[in-house]
């Protein structure tokens, strides 16, 4: 099964827009070994110490006064956690390989988001230290390029409620933990008593990020069987793609999209088991892909390709060739 899912991945990799030149695939046990002796990959969440919760102009407690950031392999979530009280740095666990850095909202938006990035070195540890929100600004590393608003970002999840996205505004209890392997990097979330609708359920969240490329595979297990659960991307009216092959699909966007400075070009992909799906449709905020009820792990993957990567994909045409190409890449490893 580690063999498996660890191929799954490299196929991904192997099929990446890197030098805009034809070149032929490396047979997957090769890639393997290659990928093993030559991996970078970081994942974090990273928590203030030395301060106290006080009440804050925002109706809600903050952690005040922290003297510093500490990183910690597993967090269970304060009670009085919520949105910008400055008790996680950068607001959540983050996790990044050479390309690409993510990061997810650890509070009821639960949405993920972007760092661009325009370095080949991990830069995760140095984000947000030198002020809580500078990521926001652009640096020698890069910066926070996504806006995700009320949206669940670009792959992060939630539930259709009578046309309405919820996120996690009811949880009566998160634990993050975070994996660092020589093969990758993942964020497992814990969500208890989870209140959707007129629903309670236990969700549990896998994100993991490999070496090469720019994906994050996500699996989510639910413990109970309800309709709604989805995925998305959040829709900043640029141009949208849908393309289905055999046994996978995939929706992305293109276009000038960004926060940086003038806002700049971002693809953003996600590929879905077509038999997992119910339907995929457009929200108030995103481009949704609405889940089948099952208590079985749901995989997706995700990813963003920005044009200020070193090397990275610049242009439409060149983006929506390497979606295609992971497409035939999934359905061909699904055919076997």
């Amino acid at each position: 099964m580690k063999k498996s899912i660890l191929a799954l991945g490299v196929a991904l990799s192997l099929i990446a827009c890197k030098d805009k030149t034809e070149s032929k695939e490396t047979p997957i046990s090769d890639a393997v070994e290659n990928q093993e002796a030559t991996q970078q990959t970081y994942a974090e969440i990273s928590v203030a110490e030395g301060g106290e919760w006080v009440d804050g102009p925002r109706g809600h407690e903050e952690y005040a006064n922290g003297t510093s950031f500490k990183n910690v392999n597993s967090l269970q979530l304060p009670k009085q956690h919520t949105d910008h009280t400055w008790f996680i740095r950068y607001e959540g666990p983050g996790w990044e390989n050479s390309q690409v850095g993510y990061r997810l909202y650890l509070d009821w938006r639960n949405a993920i988001d972007i760092f661009g990035k325009k370095v080949d070195s991990m830069v995760l540890p140095q984000v947000g230290q030198d002020g809580f929100d500078s990521y926001h600004e652009p640096s020698a590393w890069g910066q926070d390029i996504l806006k995700a608003g009320k949206s669940m970002g670009i792959g992060g999840y939630g539930r259709v409620v009578s046309d309405t996205v919820v996120h996690f505004q009811e949880v009566e209890n998160t634990v993050a933990k975070i994996e660092n392997s020589s093969e990758s990097s993942s964020v497992n979330i814990s969500y208890t008593g989870w209140k959707s609708g007129s629903d309670v359920i236990d969700l549990n969240s896998k994100l993991t990020i490999y070496p090469h490329d720019r994906f994050t595979k996500a699996e989510l297990s639910p413990s109970k069987a309800i309709e709604g659960l989805c995925t998305g991307i959040v829709n900043h009216d640029v141009e949208f793609f849908k393309k289905e092959g055999q046994q996978w699909a995939y929706i992305a966007t293109y276009g000038t999209q960004t926060l940086a400075s003038p806002p700049d070009n971002l693809g953003m992909a996600l590929f879905y088991k077509k038999e997992e799906v119910a339907n995929q449709t457009t929200g108030k905020d995103d481009h949704l892909v609405v889940f089948k009820p099952t208590t079985e792990t749901l995989t997706y993957y995700f990813l963003a390709a920005w044009e200020q990567e070193p090397n990275g994909i610049t242009n439409q045409e060149d983006f929506i060739k390497d979606m295609d190409q992971k497409l035939e890449q999934l359905d061909r490893l699904n055919a076997l």
